[in-house]
């Protein structure tokens, strides 16, 4: 089944912009630049969406306006209102458990934790939908992650987190038609 909507997740305004929770938000801005798509605020998705055609057919991208903890309310009004199903939908969001500049991708398979992903889950009643990994680090201490993720990565920290998210829009084309394993291969890799 091919992707219909590709979502960023993160936090919205100025103050969140440049925090590691926002690495979703970061990979969907660069892939909007380079499909010429233009953000639209619409409050009926909660979020600001835009579109693209590929030759794969039309393509939404979607970024929540509803802070992470509720980005669900957003996916599902979007998804419920172009009846997407889930198993078209691909989810990008950072990822504690992966070094900065590392990258997984999947299809299903549990929360992590990730709040944005728990309420996203939620939502649509599964968790059959794809997801891109994009690897932030962990603090070392289970206590200090809220404040790790609202947190600027250090600069060598974020040049590796933007060469995964060249690497990732790279591997686009085929994670659009569902060449699960061809994708893993390439993006799994160091």
């Amino acid at each position: 089944m091919p992707i219909k909507l590709i979502v960023g997740l993160g936090n919205p305004g100025t103050e969140y912009e440049d925090t590691r929770h926002n690495a979703g938000f970061w990979l969907l801005d660069e892939l909007a630049r380079k499909w010429q798509a233009r953000w639209q605020d619409d409050k009926k998705f909660f979020g600001s969406h835009a579109r693209s055609t590929q030759s794969e057919g039309e393509i939404r991208l979607l970024k929540p306006q509803t802070y992470m903890n509720l980005s669900g309310q957003s996916v599902q009004a979007l998804a419920a209102f172009y009846k997407i199903k889930p198993q078209e939908i691909l989810v990008i969001h950072d990822e504690l458990d992966l070094e900065p500049g590392r990258i997984k991708f999947k299809l299903g398979g549990g929360n992590g934790g990730h709040n944005g992903l728990k309420d996203i889950q939620a939502r649509l009643g599964t968790p059959d939908f794809y997801r891109l990994r994009l690897g932030i680090g962990h603090p070392g201490d289970r206590n200090e992650v809220v404040n790790y993720v609202l947190k600027k990565p250090r600069s060598e920290d974020r040049d590796l987190i933007n060469q995964a998210i060249i690497k990732s829009i790279h591997a686009l084309p085929d994670i659009l038609i569902g060449k699960i394993e061809a994708v893993q291969r390439m993006l799994h890799s160091k």
